[in-house]
């Protein structure tokens, strides 16, 4: 038989408070990163439109390879995600759960 946590004894845990704001803090960088290379392509195109009609190989001109570059953006933002996440907050809540079970 499990013995019942006190949720609210945890959400006000300094440890719960500081995993709460490490996550806030990597999820924002993260996210303000990816915003604003997103939006590089726009404008890119609107006032770059020299730099990005530049031919890069048959077809293929600087625009279309800032825009395939989006995809490699959100994959690396994914695992740079991943990696900080299996690294610094597993453990944290690993600890906060340990301790929530008085072990």
């Amino acid at each position: 038989m499990t013995k019942e946590k006190n949720w609210e004894a945890i959400a006000a845990s300094p440890k719960f408070q500081a995993l709460v704001r490490r996550k806030k803090r990597v999820l924002s960088g993260l996210m303000l990163f990816s915003v604003a290379y997103y939006f590089l392509l726009p404008l890119g195109a609107a006032y770059a439109s020299d730099l990005f009609s530049r031919q890069v190989w048959g077809p293929l001109n600087v625009g279309l390879v800032f825009a395939l570059s989006e995809f490699v953006v959100a994959w690396s933002v994914a695992v740079i995600y991943s990696r900080i996440a299996n690294r610094e907050f597993d453990a944290m809540a690993a600890q906060i759960v340990a301790e929530a079970e008085g072990r």
